[in-house]
């Protein structure tokens, strides 16, 4: 019969439970060092080595994205005579007319827009963090011992006789057969259920995009 407890015992469970959670460590590290090359090559303009004799070195610069574009406000000057402009410094005070480039009809004028926000602030940061990992191992083994016994009898007899002489021939063959077999089946399954998430950033980063947020400017 198979020892079944020493084929359990003979087991490398640090493969079979430590491999899945080493592969897990490893790509939490993986996922950190992602987000901060995302950081240095997405967010900022690579910095420029100094040139011997030459330029001096440029330190990299956070990247921005400009928007230009023209935006609707509320005309100032509606409604205004040529003596409130001329008292607001708008126009000369030997005027006799409006200027054409001063609108003191339509309530609404366009003014040209430029917008400067920092690319990290427009875009997702990669942050995935392994939030929970199931290993199921499971191992089977089936011990099955068969055992088979014949037996086989064979005789014979035979008598003759010629007057008072008696001839006795007997002959007999005996034989048996033993034979054992012994099977054991291995199963083993392995299986591994990672959940990742996209996770909160961290606080000091987070206080940075605040502050990026903050410098976006428009003119």
């Amino acid at each position: 019969m198979a020892n079944l407890v020493q084929e359990l015992n003979s087991l490398d469970f640090s493969v079979y439970i430590g491999g899945p959670m080493q592969a897990a460590v490893k790509a939490q590290h993986d996922a950190s060092i992602s987000q901060v090359n995302f950081i240095k090559e997405v967010g900022f303009v690579p910095a420029v080595p100094a040139v011997s004799g030459g330029a001096a070195a440029i330190p990299a610069q956070l990247r921005y994205v400009d928007f230009n574009y023209d935006k609707s406000v509320a005309n100032p000057d509606q409604g205004k005579t040529l003596q409130q402009l001329k008292d607001e410094g708008k126009v000369p005070a030997a005027a006799t007319v409006i200027p054409a480039t001063i609108n003191t009809v339509d309530p609404f004028i366009k003014s040209a827009v430029n917008l400067k926000v920092p690319f990290l602030s427009m875009l997702t940061i990669p942050a995935l963090r392994i939030d929970e990992m199931t290993i199921d191992f499971n191992a089977k083994l089936n011990s099955v011992e068969t055992q088979s016994v014949g037996s086989e009898f064979q005789g014979s007899a035979s008598v003759s006789g010629k007057f008072w002489k008696v001839k006795f021939n007997a002959s007999a063959s005996y034989k048996k057969t033993n034979s054992s077999t012994s099977t054991t089946e291995k199963t083993y399954t392995l299986g591994v259920h990672v959940r990742a998430v996209n996770d909160e950033l961290p606080a000091g980063l987070s206080r940075i995009l605040d502050m990026l947020e903050d410098s976006i400017t428009a003119i």
